[in-house]
């Protein structure tokens, strides 16, 4: 039976942001800037923070720039919001060396993508997540990203990874809703939408809710969706969730990585090679949808 909104698992809270890393104009990294926009997000009704993910720039932070994030912004909203610290590399002994500096760094749960470029067979992506599981005492958010990564997390396999205690969360961007109802239904894994059209489709079928690139900008909003969901108003959901699209759309499915668009729209600093900032009319389009959202 699909879990209700107040049995359904969430480890990690509901309205996650798979935030930004700000840096300097000189392209380093800006503690002080990230713990601001953490706390603006905390206020804006995020219940969690994950950093280092794909919107954080993962791939071009070196190990401590990752370790200094995680202990900036828990400085900054305190012991009760979830971090959660993306720590998913190619290298399996990476990934479990990044994990651990993480949980030391104060991080309350680790996002670990699927090893890419190398495309493991499902029985080696296993074997990756149990020994990343093994490494720490903190539970796990595995990344399903097929898009990126080159592999998928199988349902067969993400069934069997389930029963591992550690193993809590899922971010969900295979775009198999299917697959994802099946998991969900024979699981206590917490499904997290990483995809925003995604959100309230996912949550309507038992996920536990979303780490979103557009919470970035607009916390208020996408949690008001699944508020209005969990109020019995979904008709009213699905109707706020129609006034996202616009931004989502251009936010997420423009052309432009998810990162450059949500720096662009809050003058974020910049990004780091091989990205690009965002020209000025995708700016000023992205201004204007997210005017036009704040004032529906």
């Amino acid at each position: 039976m699909t879990p209700t909104a107040s049995s359904r698992p969430r480890p990690f809270g509901r309205a996650l942001c798979a935030m930004i890393t700000p840096f300097t104009p000189a392209g380093a990294l800006d503690p002080e800037a990230t713990a601001a926009h953490a706390v603006t997000l905390v206020a804006g009704g995020c219940d969690g923070l994950v950093l280092s993910g794909t919107t954080g720039e993962s791939p071009t932070t070196s190990d401590a720039e990752k370790a200094a994030l995680v202990r900036a912004v828990r400085e900054a909203v305190g012991p009760d919001v979830s971090l959660v610290a993306g720590v998913g590399t190619a290298d399996t002994r990476h990934t479990v060396e990044l994990g651990r500096q993480a949980e030391e760094a104060g991080a309350d749960g680790l996002l670990v993508v699927t090893p890419y470029y190398s495309r493991p067979p499902q029985a080696a992506v296993e074997a990756h997540f149990l020994r990343v599981a093994e490494s720490t005492g903190l539970p796990l958010m595995l990344y399903d990203i097929p898009g990126r990564t080159g592999t998928r997390i199988e349902p067969a396999t993400m069934l069997r990874l389930a029963g591992h205690p550690r193993i809590v969360a899922v971010k969900d961007c295979s775009y198999d809703l299917l697959g994802a109802t099946k998991v969900i239904a024979a699981t206590a894994l917490a499904y997290y939408s990483g995809c925003e059209e995604l959100n309230l489709p996912l949550y309507a079928v038992g996920g536990a809710g979303y780490v979103s690139t557009v919470a970035n900008a607009a916390p208020r909003p996408l949690r008001a969706v699944l508020d209005a969901f969990d109020a019995g108003d979904t008709a009213g959901a699905a109707r706020l969730n129609g006034l996202l699209a616009p931004l989502t759309e251009l936010m997420m499915a423009s052309g432009l990585p998810g990162t450059v668009t949500a720096k662009a729209l809050l003058d974020a600093g910049p990004v780091r090679e091989p990205l690009q900032p965002a020209g000025r009319e995708a700016a000023d389009g992205l201004r204007r949808a997210y005017e036009e959202l704040l004032a529906a």
